[in-house]
């Protein structure tokens, strides 16, 4: 992989886009590069955790504009159906909790691949920017779906037509992201929330997020009949019962993701 930083380390698997030149924007090779190392992570049992970041001063700024530029530019069908959709399907799919590390400014389909991971942290220095206004596009990347979702549909309306930059305090005072970090640290102090989850019951975090997704769409009677479902599932593994154990005998429990 030459567009992206891939490891794994204790139990978390890393990604870090690694375009820092162009300021992490999207080619299709990092798309196709994300996209593997996310099918790794969900089917590697020893992952138990992702995080996201990018290399150098900026998250993502989005699109590289240079790949749309030229006569043989992909289309709109082809750089969303094959490169960004896929990306956010992930992100929202794969039943592991996903940390996302915005270490500098979050533009475009970069802020939205952002929205799309559980825990979203901010370094004080960064911004986001639904730039999409300001070339006479549309977000896209789940934008509409998730942005009014977590900030309502009036703050998500006036950022997206008007294109504003958004600090990272501002993003979380209106909800956007779960917290801000200092700078210095920042790194390790985001990789650190996701390390605390690798060490989590996977399962039961698993079926969180797909009850979360659920509730996107579900009437209350039907989201109440789900969460019946899951806790029964939740309740038959092994790391309930070692959890209930450890509570008992007032240790601390070993989760081990079965």
């Amino acid at each position: 992989m030459q567009n992206i930083h891939f490891n794994i380390r204790e139990n978390v698997g890393i990604i870090r886009l690694n375009r820092p030149a162009v300021f992490n924007s999207f080619n299709r090779e990092m798309a196709l590069e994300t996209q593997q190392a996310l099918d790794q992570c969900a089917a590697d049992p020893a992952v138990r955790a992702i995080f996201l970041t990018g290399e150098g001063k900026a998250f993502c700024a989005g699109q590289d504009l240079q790949e749309v530029s030229g006569p043989d530019a992909p289309g709109f069908p082809t750089i969303l159906g094959e490169h960004y959709n896929p990306i956010i399907l992930r992100l929202r799919g794969i039943e592991k909790p996903i940390v996302c590390g915005i270490n500098g400014v979050a533009a475009g389909a970069g802020a939205n691949i952002a929205l799309a991971c559980d825990i979203t942290v901010a370094a004080e220095s960064a911004s986001f920017i639904q730039a999409f206004s300001k070339i006479g596009l549309v977000p896209d990347s789940g934008g509409t779906f998730h942005l009014p979702r977590l900030i309502g549909l009036q703050k998500a309306t006036a950022l997206m037509m008007l294109g504003e930059k958004i600090s990272a305090k501002d993003a979380e005072s209106m909800g956007m992201i779960y917290k801000v970090l200092p700078d210095e640290g920042f790194g390790e102090a985001a990789l650190a929330i996701a390390k605390t989850l690798a060490q989590m019951p996977t399962k039961g975090l698993g079926f969180t997020k797909h009850l979360l997704n659920l509730s996107l769409t579900n009437s209350l009677s039907e989201q109440l009949e789900a969460e019946d479902e899951y806790q029964t599932l939740a309740g038959n593994t092994a790391d309930y019962r070692e959890g209930v154990a450890a509570f008992l005998e007032k240790r601390k429990p070993v989760f081990k993701s079965e």
